[in-house]
């Protein structure tokens, strides 16, 4: 009964073994084009619906994420990590580190939310200050 057991066990050890990783390789996930703006969990990028567009003032960057999550879980989790990763909270939407804005906007309705996240030089022509 002992040889039979083994490996059955194995091969649940293994599933959660490769659960376990896909559950950290899904939380330290950055959006595409930021260097390091993390994707709350409850949200997952929306491919090729971003822009990454370089001027003299500085990059502009444009990337979406959607999810079943409401705009206050959001706004929290942004609000908790992004100072963290060297941001300044401005309001309740807007972001600025070193010579760069980030705003946070949202489509739809909660449970049904999609994220636009925008970085931009802040006083690109003398406007975003």
């Amino acid at each position: 009964m002992i040889q039979r057991t083994r490996p059955i066990f194995r091969i649940v050890c293994l599933a959660a073994a490769l659960l376990a990783a896909a559950t950290v390789c899904r939380a330290g996930e950055f959006l595409a084009g930021f260097d390091d703006l993390p994707v709350m969990p409850g949200l997952a990028p929306v491919k090729e619906a971003g822009i990454v567009f370089d001027t003299p003032a500085g990059r502009i960057v444009e990337g979406y994420a959607a999810g079943a999550v409401e705009r206050g879980a959001v706004r929290r989790f942004y609000a908790k990590t992004l100072p963290q990763l060297g941001w300044t909270k401005k309001s309740q939407k807007e972001f600025r580190r070193e010579g760069e804005k980030l705003t946070i906007d949202f489509k739809g309705e909660d449970g049904a939310l999609t994220v636009r996240f925008t970085l931009s030089p802040k006083n690109a022509a003398g406007r975003n200050r």
